[in-house]
């Protein structure tokens, strides 16, 4: 069994620029991949899909999250099924948002 701390993670993830989210992959196999992103206010993931189900959690702070139903106003604790080929993406509102996502099978793997 292996542990992981989402916040932690999120807080110490690096980003490859100063205008990108920081993103840290805590897990990676066949079956399935751990993400986890940190989103300065404004930051945004921009609407992409993937051939994977996608379970996305707030883990803390608050924003937004675009889905096939259009944008909804997310906060800490929600959880959200996204179906492979969904459109989604990502976008912190005025205070940093830290996600995670559980990604499955992990894209490529199949």
């Amino acid at each position: 069994m292996k542990r992981y701390h989402p916040e932690a993670s999120a807080r110490a993830a690096a980003s490859t620029a100063p205008d990108r989210p920081a993103i840290s992959i805590l897990h990676d196999e066949e079956e399935g991949k751990l993400v986890v992103f940190r989103l300065a206010p404004g930051q945004a993931v921009a609407e992409h899909t993937s051939a994977s189900s996608v379970f996305l959690t707030v883990v803390s702070g608050e924003g937004f999250v675009t889905g096939a139903e259009g944008e909804r106003s997310v906060g800490a604790g929600e959880v959200f099924a996204i179906a492979p080929r969904e459109p989604h993406g990502m976008r912190a509102g005025a205070c940093e948002m830290l996600l995670a996502a559980f990604i499955t099978p992990r894209p490529g793997s199949r």
